[in-house]
């Protein structure tokens, strides 16, 4: 790129730079002269949502699975390259991550109106909000600090090595949610999500054959059925399941809800023992995740509450010093050139 048109995205990115230092501001944007950046994210994410509401956890999951590696930069976002041939998005950990067209598609009209200016990782962040709102009925709410910057790296392996497994025990996913700063009471409010979503055979195949003491006679002959085909996803909460898998687990719940309605069913299900990780059975078995698991099924607003403030310090989530360059990318799913 000659440096004359680089100019303009350099400058920009110098003085984001110098900003990431600081805190995380709520109406950074604003400040900015920006004030349509939340509104048209909100509008391309309901727009979606009304269309195809099953993108809305997926939004969620990208979130999570972005800023739990090495902080809210983008990198997940990042496709293969000639460079780099393994990014996070290839990661074994990330298998069924979706969604990617619906930031590429905020990030276009954002850069038609504000170029240069609103960072991916931002994106991000604002669209897992305005999901959890939609999915919540607007029982989730809350008010997203940004000012993020997106990095250039991006590497499968950090993936893979960071994000907590699906078939973990509780000293494992208490030590992880403990080296990003998170407690044993936000573990159990961010499991919570799992409310919401679909999972894919490799990260729930060994609840086939898990003893009756962790699952659900009735569930887990649901699943072995459902299993038969390993292409089929399964609902993360029974309630979104089809009516023949409902009838071979026995299910009844007193919660309401559409499918993929973000509440606190997941709660119900998991005194009920029928969640579909070991890593969610595996709360039952210190008493302090146990009694918060049975406070948040009895008491949904205290969930909603707290799930917000969750998703909020998730999002304060940053890249380490010295973690490679922070920019502001052009396209979400690949770096700028200059």
């Amino acid at each position: 790129m000659r440096l004359n048109a680089a100019l303009p995205v350099l400058v920009a990115t110098l003085l984001a730079v110098a900003t990431q230092s600081a805190a995380l501001k709520v109406g950074y944007y604003n400040d900015k002269k920006c004030a349509g950046v939340e509104p048209i994210v909100r509008d391309e994410v309901y727009k979606t949502l009304n269309y195809d509401r099953s993108k809305g956890a997926a939004l969620v999951r990208l979130f999570f699975h972005d800023c739990w590696v090495k902080g809210c930069d983008a990198s997940v976002l990042l496709n293969p390259s000639s460079k780099n041939p393994y990014p996070e998005k290839v990661a074994g950990s990330n298998i069924g991550l979706r969604a990617f067209d619906v930031i590429d598609k905020i990030k276009a009209r954002l850069e038609a109106v504000y170029p240069g200016v609103v960072s991916c990782a931002d994106i991000l962040a604002f669209a897992a909000r305005d999901a959890t709102r939609y999915l919540s009925d607007g029982h989730i709410d809350y008010a997203v600090p940004s000012g993020r910057l997106d990095s250039v790296v991006s590497r499968a392996k950090d993936a893979d090595d960071t994000l907590p497994s699906s078939t973990g025990s509780f000293p494992d996913l208490k030590k992880n949610f403990g080296n990003k700063g998170f407690d044993v009471e936000e573990l159990v409010v961010l499991s919570g999500a799992h409310s919401i979503g679909v999972a894919h055979y490799p990260s729930f195949k060994d609840r086939l054959a898990a003893p009756q003491s962790e699952i659900d006679a009735k569930y887990q002959t649901a699943l072995r059925n459902a299993a038969k085909n390993k292409s089929r996803t399964v609902a993360n909460d029974i309630r979104d399941e089809s009516y023949s898998f409902k009838r071979d687990a026995g299910y009844y719940t007193v919660v309401s809800g559409r499918k993929d309605y973000l509440n606190n069913t997941y709660y119900h299900n998991a005194m009920d023992n029928r969640v579909l990780f070991k890593s969610d059975w595996v709360l039952r078995t210190d008493a302090f995740a146990l009694s918060k698991l049975k406070e948040y099924r009895d008491k949904p607003k205290e969930w909603d509450s707290d799930f917000a403030d969750a998703m909020v310090k998730l999002g304060k989530l940053l890249p380490a010093e010295g973690e490679g360059l922070l920019e502001i990318r052009k396209k979400c799913s690949a770096v700028n050139t200059y």
